[in-house]
C-alpha cells in the first residue's frame, strides 16, 4: 500500500485485508455480543434456518462457539438491541434514525412512488389512528390482532397486495410512530415507538447521515463512495474516510485510515452467512475478492450450482469456496451436502475449513456428517 498526497493506492490484497479486519474476521476474535453489533452497526434479521438464522451465524462466525443464541434473544428482550426495518441495531443508535423518520416519506422533491405511499397513508388515516389507539391501550400486539379499517386497499403486483395492515405498519415504523417491541415465535410484536425507543433527542439529519456513513465505513473498511441504491443498508459511504484507488478497479473508493497500517493479517478460516456484510455487496465482493457467488435459495433446485443456502468460506483474506450444509435437528446432524472448492484446497486449508465445520456443528449441538 502507498499513499500519494490525499489518495491511498491499494492493491486488491490490501483492500481484502482491510475488509477482513474491519469485519472482525481475524484470529483475534471479539468477545462481547453488544460490542460486536455496535461495531458492525447491525445484524440483518432473516429467519431462513437451513443451518441457523443469519443474524446468529454472523455472530457465531465472529465470536465462535462460545456465542449463545440466547444472548441475542436476551439483548432484544431487554431492548439493548432493537429491530428496525429487519435490521437489529444497538438501541443507542436510534438517535441516528429519528430525524429521517420525522421527514418521511423523504425530503426535497419527492419521487412519484413517495407521493403514492404518502397519499395511501393519508387516505387511510382512520386506519392509522385505529392501529395507534389499539397499540396505546393493548400493545404490544402482533399484526394479526390489529384492525384493517383501510378504505383504499394496498395494490401491488407482488406479495404485499392487499396486505393493508402490514403495509401500514411498515410505513408507520418508517415515520417513527410504531416499533417492533419483541418477537414471539418469529412473529413481530408492535408497540408505540415512544415506548420502545430510547428517550434521547435525535441528531440533526445531516449529522446523523454522516455518522451512519462513518460507522458503515468502519465496519466495511473499504467501500465505494457511490454505488447503486440498496434496498436496506446502503453499500456506499459518500465522502467519509479517505480517498483510495484499488489497483485494477475503476471508480472512487473510500477507506478507513484507522485500519490501513495494522501490519500483516493474522487470518483464520471462517464460514459466513450468505448475508454477511463481507459478501452482501456482491459487486464489491466480485471486485475485491474476485469471488463468484450468488444466494440460490430462490432458484429451482436443478439450477443451483452450490446449494440452497451455500455459505461462503473465508481463509485469511481470500474467499475460497462454499459450504452446502443442512441442519437436521431431528436427526441431530449437520449434514454437509458438498464442500465446493474454488481451487483445490491444500492440506492446511482443508484442515482449517474442516475444523470450522466441526466448530459450527458443535455450536449447533449437532454431529457433523461429511460426504463420502
Amino acid at each position: 500500500m502507498t499513499t500519494s498526497a490525499t489518495t491511498h493506492q491499494l492493491t486488491r490484497a490490501d483492500a481484502r485485508r482491510v475488509a477482513v479486519r474491519a469485519q472482525l474476521l481475524t484470529a483475534q476474535r471479539p468477545t462481547d455480543l453488544l460490542d460486536l453489533v455496535a461495531h458492525l452497526t447491525m445484524l440483518q434479521y432473516e429467519p431462513t434456518s437451513a443451518v441457523a438464522p443469519s443474524a446468529h451465524v454472523v455472530a457465531w462466525s465472529r465470536l465462535g462457539p462460545s456465542y449463545s443464541r440466547e444472548d441475542l434473544e436476551t439483548a432484544l428482550d431487554e431492548q439493548r438491541l432493537l429491530e428496525l426495518d429487519m435490521m437489529i441495531r444497538p438501541a443507542e443508535d436510534l438517535v441516528l434514525y429519528r430525524a429521517e423518520m420525522a421527514e418521511w416519506p423523504g425530503r426535497g422533491e419527492l419521487r412519484d412512488w413517495q407521493h403514492e405511499i404518502a397519499e395511501w397513508v393519508d387516505d387511510n388515516n382512520a386506519c392509522r389512528l385505529d392501529i395507534l389507539d389499539l397499540l396505546r391501550s393493548d400493545g404490544p400486539l402482533p399484526t394479526r390482532e390489529l384492525p384493517d379499517t383501510c378504505v383504499r386497499p394496498w395494490r401491488s403486483t407482488g406479495w404485499t397486495n392487499n396486505k393493508n395492515v402490514q403495509r401500514m405498519l411498515d410505513f408507520l415504523m418508517r415515520r417513527g410512530e410504531v416499533a417492533v417491541a419483541a418477537r414471539e415465535g418469529g412473529e413481530r410484536l408492535w408497540d408505540l415507538a415512544e415506548r420502545v425507543y430510547p428517550d434521547e433527542p435525535p441528531l440533526p439529519l445531516e449529522e446523523a447521515l454522516t455518522e451512519r456513513a462513518r460507522r458503515r465505513l468502519a465496519a466495511l473498511g473499504v467501500a465505494r463512495a457511490k454505488s447503486t441504491k440498496a434496498p436496506s443498508e446502503p453499500n456506499d459511504v459518500g465522502p467519509v474516510g479517505e480517498a483510495a484507488v484499488v489497483e485494477g478497479l475503476r471508480g472512487q473508493w473510500r477507506v478507513d485510515p484507522a485500519i490501513l497500517d495494522a501490519g500483516p493479517l493474522d487470518g483464520r478460516a471462517a464460514i459466513l452467512s450468505p448475508l454477511d456484510r463481507l459478501v452482501f455487496d456482491r459487486n464489491r465482493m466480485a471486485e475485491i475478492f474476485e469471488f463468484d457467488y450468488q444466494l440460490e435459495m430462490y432458484k429451482p433446485a436443478a439450477a443451483r450450482r452450490w446449494g440452497y443456502w451455500a455459505m461462503p468460506i473465508l481463509v485469511g483474506d481470500r474467499l475460497v469456496g462454499k459450504l452446502d450444509a443442512t441442519a437436521d435437528r431431528d436427526a441431530g446432524e449437520l449434514i454437509v451436502n458438498a464442500l465446493h472448492e474454488d481451487e483445490p484446497f491444500d492440506r492446511a486449508t482443508r484442515s482449517a475449513v474442516l475444523d470450522e465445520v466441526d466448530s459450527l456443528a458443535t455450536w449447533l449441538g449437532l454431529d457433523p456428517v461429511l460426504p463420502h
